[in-house]
Parts: C-alpha cells; sequence; structure tokens
C-alpha cells in the first residue's frame, strides 16, 4: 500500500496542475476545450491574453515546484499558434491545432514557444524576450512555421537564434481557437517517468589518461539494448553514431569518436572510468527497448567530475519516431555543455523517414560496419546492401556518400573494372548527395579521398579542408585533410592534425596510427613511426600498409634483420605484392619520398614484380 500512494503522488500533482492552468486560462478569458491524461487544449480570442496566461502558468509552476520533493516535481511545455481552426460539438481541431502541438514540442520544460503568427501579434505588446528558433517542420503542413522561444527576462529579440528539434511525448497542449490555439504538456516527469540515478561516482581529473581539453568534453556511449535482437542493437549503434557525428559539428565541443566509446559495448563499466579513460568531463548513455511495434529510448547526461545528472529524457513511441528524439537529445546536450546551440542540427537521420526508410537506415549501418573492414569479401557484401537501399529509398544524401566511398575502394582494391571509371562514379555519387544536401562534411572528405587518387592534389586540400570548416571536431574530417596534406608533401602541418584525431578517437582504427606513422617518418622522426606502425598492427594484424612502411623503417634505421622479417609479413598478407605495386599505388606527390621507400622495401627483399599471371 505504501509504493502504491508514493506512485499516486506524481497523478496527484499532475491533475493538480492541470487545474492551475485551467483556472488561469478561465481568468484570462480563455476557454478549455479538453485535458486528456496529462494534455490540456485551450483557445482564446486574444494572443495577448493567450501569451499572458501561458506566462503566468510557468511563473505559478515553477513557484510550486519549489515546494516539492525532486521525485514530484513537473513541469510542462507550452505551445501557442495564432491559426484557423475547425470547431464541432465544442471540440476544435485542424491545422491551428496541429500548429500548436508542434510548438508546445519544441518548447523547452517549462518553458513556453508561440508561431510568427502570434508573435507578431505580442511582439511590441508584451515586456518579454523572444529568440527565435528558425522555420519549422511541421507534419501535414505543407510550409514551415516560423517558431519563437519566449524569454521570461527583459526584452530580447535574437532574430538568429538557434533552431532546435523536439519531442512529442509525455507532452501536453493548451490550445487558442478561432484566433489562436495555446498547448501545454507536462514536459517532464522527473522519477515518476524516469527513474535514473541521480548521482554516480566522481571522475579525479588527476587520474585521468589524458589531460582534460580546454573546451567541454564529452563521449557517448553506445545506447544499450536488452536481449538478443541484434536489429536493435544495430539500431542502437546507428543513434549513438548520428548523435556524435552532429555534435561534432559544433566547434564549442571536444567529442569522442565511436570507435572510442564502442570499446564498452557489452560491458559492465561506470561513468568514472569512462571519464577517466577517455579524458572527457560529460558522458551521455542511453538505452533502447522494443515491445510489440513500440520502442522506449531512455538518455542521461552526467558530469563525470561532480558526479551529477544534468538532464534525463525518455522517449515512447513508434520506431520511425526516434530520428526527432536523436535530434532532440543532441539539441538538449550542446544547451547543456555550451550554453546555446548555435546554428541548425546538421543531423542525417532526417533524410530517413517512414517504413522504408527506417529499413534503409538499417542497411546503411550495416553496410557501415562492412565497409569498415577494408577487404574484398565485405567491400562486395556492402555494395549489394547498398544497391538494395538506394533502390528503395532514393534521394537520401547518405547512402549516395557511403555508395561512392564503397565504388571508391573497389578501385582501390583492384576489384573495379575500370579504376578511372569508379572514381568518375565515385564523384557523381557525392555530387548527387551535395545537390539534395550541402551541410554534411563527410561528403567534402569523401570528395577530397577521391582527387587524392586521382593525384589532384590542390583539389583534394581544398575539399578536405572545407570538411573541417564544416566540423571542426570532427576526427574524421581532420584525419581525411591530415592525410592529403601528408601526402601532398605538407608533412609538418598534417602532424598536429593526426595527433587531434588521435586524441578525438583513442581506439580509432588502424589507418589513423598507420597514416601518423607516414607522416613522422617522412618527417625524419623514424623511432616514433615504427611505434605508430605497430599501434596499427596491434588493432588490425592482416592491415598491408603498416607491414609496408614498418618494413621501410627497419631498413632505413639500421634494422635489417626486422626488415626483413617484416617483409615476410607483407607477403604472407600478399603473396604477390611488389615493389613495382607499390610505387604504383602509392599516393604520395614526392618523387624522391617514394623512391626512398622503394628503395628500402627491395633492400628488405620486396619481388621488384609480382610473379607471371599475378597483378
Amino acid at each position: 500500500m505504501p509504493d502504491a500512494g508514493r506512485r499516486g503522488r506524481p497523478v496527484r500533482t499532475l491533475e493538480a496542475y492541470k487545474q492551475i492552468i485551467s483556472d488561469l486560462v478561465k481568468q484570462h478569458r480563455g476557454r478549455v476545450v479538453d485535458s486528456p491524461g496529462d494534455n490540456l487544449l485551450a483557445e482564446f480570442a486574444s494572443v495577448v491574453d493567450a501569451v499572458q496566461c501561458a506566462v503566468a502558468a510557468q511563473k505559478e509552476l515553477q513557484a510550486r515546484n519549489t515546494e516539492l520533493p525532486e521525485n514530484r516535481k513537473m513541469q510542462f511545455r507550452i505551445g501557442v499558434n495564432l491559426g484557423d481552426v475547425i470547431e464541432e460539438e465544442s471540440r476544435i481541431y485542424g491545422d491551428g491545432v496541429n500548429i500548436a502541438a508542434r510548438l508546445e514540442s519544441l518548447a523547452d520544460a517549462g518553458g513556453i514557444c508561440v508561431s510568427k503568427t502570434a508573435f507578431d501579434q505580442i511582439e511590441t505588446k508584451l515586456p518579454f524576450g523572444y529568440e527565435f528558433l528558425g522555420e519549422q517542420t511541421v507534419k501535414n503542413i505543407a510550409k514551415p512555421v516560423g517558431a519563437y522561444r519566449v524569454l521570461l527576462d527583459p526584452r530580447v529579440i535574437n532574430a538568429e537564434g538557434a533552431r532546435s528539434k523536439g519531442r512529442r511525448s509525455w507532452t501536453t497542449t493548451i490550445g487558442l481557437a478561432n484566433v489562436l490555439v495555446l498547448i501545454a504538456g507536462a514536459a517532464t516527469w522527473y522519477h515518476f517517468r524516469s527513474p535514473v540515478a541521480s548521482t554516480v561516482e566522481k571522475a579525479n581529473p588527476k587520474q585521468m589518461a589524458v589531460p582534460l581539453p580546454e573546451k567541454p568534453s564529452i563521449a557517448v556511449l553506445p545506447f544499450v539494448s536488452p536481449g538478443e535482437d541484434s536489429k536493435y542493437h544495430l539500431f542502437g549503434d546507428g543513434i549513438t553514431n548520428n548523435i556524435i557525428n552532429t555534435l561534432s559539428k559544433v566547434p564549442e565541443l571536444f567529442v569522442i569518436a565511436q570507435n572510442s566509446t564502442l570499446t564498452y559495448k557489452g560491458k559492465p563499466v561506470s561513468i568514472k572510468q569512462v571519464s577517466e579513460d577517455l579524458g572527457v568531463r560529460y558522458v551521455l548513455e542511453g538505452s533502447i527497448q522494443a515491445s510489440g511495434d513500440r520502442i522506449r529510448i531512455t538518455a542521461q547526461l552526467i558530469d563525470a567530475l561532480t558526479g551529477g545528472q544534468i538532464w534525463s529524457e525518455r522517449h515512447e513511441g513508434a520506431p520511425t519516431d526516434v530520428f526527432n528524439f536523436q535530434d532532440d537529445i543532441t539539441t538538449k546536450v550542446v544547451r547543456a555543455v555550451v550554453g546555446k546551440l548555435r546554428g541548425s542540427t546538421f543531423s542525417q537521420a532526417k533524410f530517413f523517414s517512414g517504413t522504408k526508410g527506417l529499413e534503409c537506415w538499417m542497411r546503411f549501418q550495416e553496410a557501415v560496419a562492412l565497409i569498415n573492414q577494408f577487404d574484398i569479401p565485405n567491400t562486395y557484401k556492402a555494395r549489394q546492401i547498398l544497391d538494395e537501399a538506394t533502390e528503395m529509398c532514393q534521394g537520401i544524401p547518405t547512402l549516395y556518400r557511403l555508395l561512392s566511398t564503397v565504388v571508391r575502394y573497389e578501385a582501390q582494391l583492384g576489384i573495379s573494372k575500370s579504376p578511372k571509371e569508379s572514381l568518375e562514379k565515385a564523384k557523381e555519387l557525392l555530387e548527387k548527395a551535395s545537390s539534395i544536401d550541402d551541410s554534411d562534411p563527410d561528403g567534402p572528405g569523401m570528395l577530397g579521398f577521391v582527387y587524392l587518387q586521382e593525384r589532384e592534389y590542390d583539389k583534394a586540400i581544398a575539399e578536405t579542408e572545407k570538411g573541417v570548416t564544416l566540423a571542426p571536431g570532427s576526427a574524421w574530417t581532420n584525419y581525411r585533410y591530415a592525410v592529403v596534406l601528408n601526402a601532398a608533401s605538407r608533412i609538418q602541418e598534417s602532424i598536429p592534425l593526426f595527433e587531434k584525431t588521435i586524441r578525438l578517437n583513442p581506439a580509432g582504427f588502424a589507418g589513423f596510427y598507420f597514416d601518423y606513422g607516414s607522416a613522422l617518418m617522412g618527417a625524419g622522426r623514424l623511432e616514433e613511426a615504427v611505434l605508430e606502425f605497430k599501434k596499427a598492427i596491434e588493432r588490425a594484424p592482416n592491415y598491408l600498409p603498416p607491414h609496408i612502411y614498418l618494413t621501410a623503417a627497419y631498413v632505413m634505421g639500421g634494422r635489417e634483420k626486422n626488415a626483413h622479417a617484416e617483409a615476410a609479413e607483407v607477403l604472407r598478407i600478399n603473396t604477390s605484392y611488389s615493389v613495382e605495386r607499390w610505387v604504383r599505388d602509392s599516393w604520395l606527390k614526392d618523387q624522391k619520398r617514394k623512391e626512398t621507400i622503394a628503395e628500402a622495401l627491395r633492400k628488405a627483399g620486396l619481388p621488384e614484380r609480382a610473379s607471371s599471371g599475378q597483378p
């Protein structure tokens, strides 16, 4: 019985708060139309009355919350729209109500969001501040809707405010009909709705593997999915990857790449350990649970240095709703650790919609896993999956970009009929993706690698540099730029970028360490280069490039016995490998540098040419 009583307290709080809002609606000459569950819909004849009512409600509920324990506090989101509605038997519906509901989902917990049509009526009439949220796409509404956040501070109007994408679960609605619809919703049912630990063991900055960056730093742990359903494990990886990619585009943040956080997948790891291992202050973790055709996602952001929870969120709905939720998580992370979100969210998941979109998104994630193996069998599989996905879901730029990488790999691995035609096809796919959406920094970086394969160094530098400009906090944009600079003989400029790449993604793939070693070797830092080549080999024992360069480094350092042993490893991995093949495939611009490595490979015992009948 005591447990039942505790469970009933939040419900009583909800009913009490809804009654407060209802009373305020009447006081401001409005009418409550409906109040199902934790929602409330109201209509007003005046925009001024509606917004004044919303402000009064938020201030009253805020005051009431200060008197309640944490597990009973409750906040509402409120959306206000001026627009046409249909009235039938004292009920209202139509576009005016739909837009108000969308605005409510855009509001912060305890906040108010109004449409541009409402803002135009109150801008000079009420003593509040406003922040422009941009043009928002509203379901079933043909044109985007301008939205403003109401600030309860002295008048400030920020027309360049950040655009935010919100969620719609566990929220209520207050509405204005005839002229105005106001929608309010219970935005946060703290411990009652989302029971999570409020504190964890604090991380110790003195025990961090690497010093904390000057910027706010964050690691996003893989979203876990209890059970054996591999589809939802992959689904969780996709959400994690999209959140990381979006956060990495914010210059004020230092974001650990997914390769590094994936090392914790399936392991009982503490926030303290993650923070100290990766050298970050903030850690985001979440989970996914499925039941029938519904999916529930929870997330919480922890400040590892204080052990305190900054916020937690919970979403429940159809799997196709997950894209809006992950945008909402990303927005809230940036606001929490940076202070405000600048610009739009850059999410590529927004292009995947509907049942087919979800299936294509899952195939995209499967193809990514295969491509990362960088071998012929998995490249064939990835090509097949992406061909099917692009046919099923046309017009998705992310799929075209990934397919371009596969086509480029086919040329690089020597399995395409015409390497030249493959590279042209890769460029066509990237141009197609860019014509749909040019905000993704991977596009320029991928195009830069195509130009590098064509030995168009100036074009490669320009494109990869553009990628870094779009996402300065991304390990991949920094890596691609560094690779191109190194190949173009701008070695000293590439080294700090490789170091930044590895700091952002310390558990990254072998190529990070191999290419860093290549730059160090080009700078004459042989011993350091040897260490990086060995790190690459530890991560991928059959990855050929670090074995080749380690062979050359041993010769240059006078370690001929080691060089011969390493040359044997090269031939173990590829029995037909030759010095001629290395010279042909090398991306290095400096001919003297290429010849120095080629001569070292000859001294180590690699054959000049492949035996007859072999490539």
